[in-house]
């Protein structure tokens, strides 16, 4: 408690709180979500999770809320924005950026894996099948499925948001225009013209992230005053060329962060969600569900799109009201808690459904009642608790990989030909932790797998890990 408060006092004073506030949030309703939804059964005589949702299409409406990857990504491109100004107003480089924007997304994840690796090759070597030890696996590293897109708008972040400087909100409404093409791909052929759609609406709600950031700082610090950093409360200038018309540009094209333009935003959305799958061809669930033809999370569809313009909406109607609140100590320091293993828990939570379903399941006494059935609903609470209980434990033990997860200590110059290898180096880097990650994701939940994952997905992972470990080292930091 202790240090909660110390961090708690060194708050900067600009700091947006709210972007916090509704990552913890977001964070506990996924993992909320998944628990909740969650059915167990017997497949061949071994358990088996699928989601309930199939059988409760009253509650797919519910999902316009519960989908909160919108969320995750509007407040990834806030608090990358906002990062990358103030490393830029340092006087650091993109690069340094990109490779210690990593460490905390990458030590977590890497925790993950060799920990899944190594569990599953003592399983193997024990005599467990291949096939249901990859099928473990792929359950728990569901998560992961996120960080390949985060991964790669965190490392376009720097060109998107150039594009953002000189072209505003034009930007999203450009990509959104790509979401819609590949619908109709998806709708009338070829389908593949939809794979983009997993890069371009993120990156359209990242972008929304990158002008909520400008418009705040603009309203803090009109033209002709200094934006202090996230970091700092004194403002230094920003030597760049065009860094004046870089502050003076977001004027023109600033996101309204006022409760009226968050009603529009709010009604806006909800109007299109509704004529888009109650009218239109889009399902009504914004999450997975066996069995219908579309899927508006993968890839993501315009009908997402306008969930999240509607969570927009709902976030800036909330703003000031959650802002004052959050100026107490006590729900203050609690978000700090939560943002502190915030990607642990996140990462851990599908982990602990699997362990406690296998320790129910050789005790002999695993509930697998029918969805819906007064036996289901009142298996939920202590079903949540028992979850809760044992994700509490893995993030005590991981937790502390996140949280003590250090900016590196600042590097020397370096020459040209230092700059670009570093920035070659962690381009490389990006590419092997998406390459690993996305492998995984795309390889088969059945194929034989002693160790879990498949070893190419590994190799690619970890190497890209260990190029940007080298990085944040400082190694190539001097030409």
């Amino acid at each position: 408690m202790r240090r909660l408060r110390q961090l708690a006092e060194r708050t900067p004073p600009g700091r947006e709180r709210y972007v916090d506030l509704l990552r913890a949030l977001a964070i506990t309703m996924v993992v909320l979500g998944h628990w909740g939804v969650t059915a167990i059964g017997y497949d061949h005589g071994r358990p088996a999770g699928h989601s309930a949702l199939a059988d409760l299409p009253w509650a797919w409406p519910l999902t316009w809320l519960a989908q909160v990857m919108p969320v995750f990504f509007l407040v990834g491109g806030y608090a990358n924005a906002a990062s990358l100004a103030a490393r830029r107003d340092r006087g650091g480089t993109t690069t340094g950026w990109l490779v210690d924007r990593s460490a905390r997304l990458v030590r977590p994840t890497t925790t993950l894996l060799l920990v899944l690796a190594a569990g599953a090759a003592v399983a193997s070597a024990r005599g467990a099948d291949p096939a249901q030890v990859r099928t473990v696996v792929w359950f728990a590293t569901i998560p992961l499925w996120f960080l390949v897109a985060y991964f790669v708008v965190v490392a376009l972040t720097p060109p998107m948001t150039a594009l953002h400087r000189r072209f505003g909100l034009a930007v999203p409404v450009g990509l959104v225009a790509l979401v819609a093409l590949g619908d109709l791909g998806r709708l009338l052929g070829p389908a593949v013209l939809a794979d983009g759609n997993y890069l371009f609406a993120w990156l359209a709600v990242h972008q929304l992230g990158f002008a909520w950031f400008d418009a705040s700082r603009s309203a803090a610090h009109p033209a002709g005053t200094a934006a202090p950093g996230p970091d700092r409360t004194a403002a230094t200038a920003d030597p760049r060329p065009g860094a004046a018309a870089e502050r003076a540009g977001p004027r023109r094209r600033r996101l309204p962060l006022g409760r009226r333009a968050g009603g529009t935003l709010l009604a806006v959305g909800s109007v299109a969600l509704v004529l888009l799958t109650v009218v239109g061809p889009y399902p009504v669930a914004m999450l997975h569900v066996p069995g219908e033809r579309l899927d508006n999370a993968a890839p993501p569809s315009l009908a997402l799109l306008a969930a999240a313009t509607a969570q927009l909406g709902l976030i800036l109607v909330l703003r000031r009201p959650a802002g004052r609140w959050l100026r107490r100590p006590g729900p203050w320091q609690a978000v700090i808690a939560v943002n502190a293993v915030v990607l642990t828990v996140f990462l851990w939570h599908l982990t602990a459904a699997i362990l406690l379903i296998g320790l129910l399941d050789a005790l002999g006494v695993l509930p697998t009642p029918p969805v819906g059935s007064a036996a289901w609903w009142g298996w939920r609470v202590p079903w949540l608790l028992a979850l809760t209980v044992l994700l509490a434990a893995l993030v005590a033990v991981f937790g502390p990989v996140e949280a003590r997860t250090r900016r590196p200590p600042p590097t020397g110059p370096a020459g040209d030909g230092g700059r670009r290898l570093r920035t070659t180096l962690a381009v490389l880097g990006y590419a092997g932790l998406v390459a690993g990650l996305l492998l995984n994701s795309l390889a088969p939940k059945a194929t034989p797998e002693p160790l879990g994952l498949p070893v190419p997905a590994l190799v690619a992972y970890l190497a890209g890990a260990g190029l940007l470990r080298l990085l944040r080292s400082g190694w190539g930091s001097r030409g």
